[in-house]
């Protein structure tokens, strides 16, 4: 399987009016994870960007029950972010990148985190936005989440991941290859 690029696909009028309610929805019943922000400024960004529609509907499809949980000032973008309970359940089992896939001479996952991400169109948390969500609820009590590894890690074979555990967020470490039943990733995308 060679490295997917994101899909340029648009979701129909329906898909896109069915997406929007779904957020909507979320968006309000959630408003701790963005105070003061409006959903109608969050609304036009996306109506003005429908790839950005066709990656929230797929992080959605996948279990990620995205949601914005920031705006970046200095870019102007919302910033959506996989905000269920437990890692997504359409992210799990996967090994962390396209090299680690390649590295498995047996029972080898269906795909990486970062190739499947890059095909959404999200980014791969990294440490530092894993621990900000953690500071808007508590995830992964039960799960845990693949997070972007530094290069020097990752070229030694190594990758990281964190999980909450006893009120707390954990870092740890693994080999590139390895999956697991309860490890995916979560995504995020700016808007």
């Amino acid at each position: 399987m060679s490295k997917t690029k994101p899909t340029k696909k648009e979701l129909s009028p329906k898909q896109q009016e069915d997406l929007l309610k779904i957020l909507k929805d979320r968006f309000e019943k959630n408003k701790d994870l963005h105070k003061g922000l409006d959903w109608s400024k969050v609304q036009t960004r996306l109506a003005a960007a429908p790839e950005k529609l066709r990656s929230l509907s797929e992080m959605e499809d996948t279990g990620g029950e995205p949601d914005v949980i920031g705006f970046d000032k200095k870019s102007g973008q919302f910033i959506f972010c996989d905000c269920s309970e437990e890692t997504p359940k359409g992210r799990r089992s996967l090994c962390y990148d396209r090299e680690a896939l390649e590295e498995r001479k047996e029972h080898k996952p269906k795909n990486s985190a970062v190739d499947l991400a890059t095909s959404m169109g999200i980014e791969i948390l990294t440490e530092e936005q894993y621990r900000d969500l953690q500071k808007l609820g508590e995830f992964d009590l039960k799960t845990s989440s693949w997070v972007q590894t530094p290069s020097p890690i990752r070229k030694l074979g190594g990758v990281l991941f964190c999980d909450r555990r006893y009120d707390t967020v954990f870092l740890y470490h693994n080999g590139a290859s390895s999956y697991y039943a309860v490890r995916g990733f979560r995504g995020l995308l700016r808007v």
